[in-house]
C-alpha cells in the first residue's frame, strides 16, 4: 500500500467490523487526487466519458473525481426509494412504530376496508411487505406471496409514512423531516429536496445532486454513524443492504385489486403496474449484488457487496462498493439497464490501483 493511501486512513470499528472511517466532509467535501487515494485518474475519465451526465467518485471519504456540475440538484427517480427506507427504519428504532411487521393499516385504516372479495387482503399489508415491494398492493395476490415494483404502493408508503407517522404534510416533509433528520445532519449542501416538482407534482420524488448523495451513501458505508453521532443503528444500515427478496417470491401476475379511493402514483400511470422482477437483488427498496433465479450474479463485474439506489433504469443512480471504500454518483446519464449499471462499475473498478483497505 502506498504511504500516501494509508495516510488518508483510519479505522473504526462498528459492532466488531473493521471499516475504513474517520474521514468526513464538513461544510465542503475534501479532497484528495485520485492517485492518493489509489485510483487511477485517466481510467476514472474512461468510466465518466462511459456513463456521460454528471457525477463524482468519492474514496475513504474524500471527494477525488468529479464529472459535469456535481453540484446540481436533480430529480434522482426511483433512486429516491432507500431514502424512504431509513425513515422507516429510523422511525422503528424510535419506537414511533411498533415493528416493520406492524399493519400498515393500524396507520391507514383505509386498507381494511378495500378488495372485500379477496377476504380484506390489504389490511394484512406490513411495513415490510412495502418495503421490500411485495405487499402486492394494487394486485390481486395475497401481501407477502409476489413481489411487483409499483409506483402506486410507493406514494401510499410515502405519505403513510411521512404524513401519519411522521406528521409532516408534503409542504413541510423538507423542513421538518428531510433536512432536519437527516440532510442537515451529514451536511448536504445542495438543498435536496422531497419535492422535486413542487409539493403537487408528484410529492416523495427527490431532487438531490451527486455529491450529497455521496454524502447518504457514505452513511451507509460508514454503518449509520456520521462523524461521533450513530443516526441510524449499524445492524439496521446492515439489514438494509443485505436481504434480498428470496428467489422462491416470483413476480406477481397482472390481475388488477381495488385500491384506496383516490390512490395517486409516484410515478407510473399503469394499473395494475408491475415493472420489473426483484432478479433476487432487491432488499429495502435497494438494489444489491444478489444471484437471480437462473444463478447470474446482479452486477457480475462488481463485488459482491455493492449496493446502490437506481432510476430510471440506471441513469441516474448512487452505488456504494464497502469492499473498496469507494462510492460513485451519477445523474442524467446514458446508463440504461442491468448490463449497462455493469459495465460502469467494471470500468469504475478498473480504475483501482489500491484494495487492500487494512
Amino acid at each position: 500500500m502506498s504511504k500516501k493511501l494509508a495516510s488518508s486512513m483510519l479505522v473504526l470499528y462498528i459492532s466488531g467490523v473493521a471499516v475504513a472511517a474517520a474521514v468526513y466532509p464538513g461544510l465542503e467535501w475534501s479532497t484528495r487526487t485520485a492517485g492518493d487515494v489509489g485510483l487511477d485518474a485517466e481510467k476514472l475519465t474512461v468510466l465518466s466519458d462511459y456513463a456521460g451526465g454528471f457525477g463524482c467518485v468519492v474514496r475513504h471519504g474524500y471527494m477525488v473525481y468529479t464529472w459535469g456540475d456535481v453540484s446540481r440538484r436533480m430529480d434522482v427517480a426511483s433512486a429516491a426509494k432507500p431514502i424512504y427506507t431509513h425513515f422507516l427504519l429510523k422511525a422503528v428504532a424510535e419506537g414511533r412504530i411498533r415493528s416493520v411487521d406492524q399493519a400498515v393499516s393500524e396507520w391507514e385504516p383505509r386498507l381494511r376496508e378495500i378488495n372485500a372479495d379477496l377476504d380484506h387482503k390489504d389490511a394484512r399489508i406490513t411495513w415490510r411487505h412495502m418495503a421490500n415491494q411485495i405487499s402486492c398492493y394494487g394486485l390481486a395476490e395475497e401481501p407477502g406471496t409476489a413481489y411487483a415494483y409499483n409506483d402506486w404502493q410507493m406514494a401510499l408508503l410515502f405519505d403513510t409514512l411521512f404524513v401519519k407517522v411522521c406528521g409532516a404534510t408534503h409542504e413541510t416533509v423538507d423542513d421538518e423531516v428531510l433536512h432536519a433528520q437527516l440532510t442537515d445532519r451529514i451536511g448536504c449542501q445542495d438543498d435536496p429536496s422531497f419535492v422535486a416538482f413542487g409539493p403537487d407534482d408528484r410529492p416523495g420524488r427527490a431532487a438531490i445532486s451527486p455529491r450529497d448523495f455521496a454524502r447518504f451513501g457514505l452513511l451507509y458505508l460508514r454503518g449509520g454513524r456520521w462523524n461521533d453521532v450513530q443516526l441510524l443503528r449499524p445492524d439496521l444500515t446492515q439489514m438494509a443492504v443485505t436481504s434480498p427478496v428470496p428467489n422462491s417470491i416470483p413476480r406477481a401476475g397482472e390481475k388488477a385489486a381495488e385500491m384506496i379511493p383516490g390512490q395517486r402514483s409516484i410515478g407510473s400511470r399503469q394499473i395494475p403496474d408491475n415493472q420489473t422482477d426483484h432478479m433476487g437483488s432487491y432488499s429495502w427498496l435497494w438494489w444489491i449484488n444478489g444471484i437471480d433465479r437462473e444463478g447470474r450474479r446482479h452486477w457480475p463485474d462488481a463485488p459482491i457487496d455493492a449496493y446502490g439506489c437506481f432510476g430510471h433504469g440506471g441513469k441516474r443512480a448512487m452505488v456504494v462498493l464497502p469492499s473498496l471504500d469507494l462510492i460513485v454518483s451519477w445523474n442524467d446519464t446514458r446508463i440504461d439497464g442491468r448490463d449497462m449499471e455493469n459495465e460502469a462499475l467494471r470500468r469504475l473498478l478498473g480504475a483501482v490501483t489500491h484494495r487492500d483497505l487494512k
